[in-house]
């Protein structure tokens, strides 16, 4: 598919996701960088939302729980170019009944090109690179021309 740049402004809109197992490591990840994040607009599915907000203070966009459909609207927000980043610890070791939405989720972000942690030393790594807190353009598929080409 051919491609297009998208830009990511200096504020990022940074989905928050944790699967039960991992929530009090993504709530501690989310309180020792809770400085770094307060300048960005955050998205998290229900539960997690819900633990960020009570424990920190910071402004969450709630989403629904995932298994309810949060991770879908996770999804859709990406495909929208309204999510820059994913951060999503998801538990390698439980199985979760809405398993198929958990990888249509990644499948999106991976498809849009966004940056996305799925642990707490990535997450750790793309909050801490220079290109975090600046403006920065990714490449994107070019879903005008795909559509435009579909429609001939």
């Amino acid at each position: 598919m051919e491609q297009t740049v998208r830009k990511l402004g200096e504020k990022k809109h940074i989905a928050l996701v944790a699967h039960d197992h991992c929530k009090d490591t993504l709530l501690a990840w989310t309180k020792t960088n809770q400085p770094l994040l307060q300048s960005h607009v955050l998205y998290a599915t229900g539960t997690t939302g819900s633990l960020i907000n009570r424990h920190t203070g910071l402004e969450v966009n709630a989403m629904l729980s995932g298994p309810m459909g949060g991770d879908q609207q996770v999804g859709a927000l990406i495909a929208e170019g309204k999510i820059d980043v994913l951060i999503f610890f998801w538990d390698p070791l439980n199985a979760v009944p809405h398993d198929p939405d958990v990888k249509a989720l990644l499948r999106l972000a991976t498809l849009w090109n966004i940056p996305v942690a799925n642990n707490r030393a990535s997450a750790d790594f793309i909050i801490q690179s220079p290109q975090f807190s600046q403006a920065t353009e990714i490449a994107i598929p070019d879903y005008q021309r795909y559509l435009d080409q579909r429609l001939k």
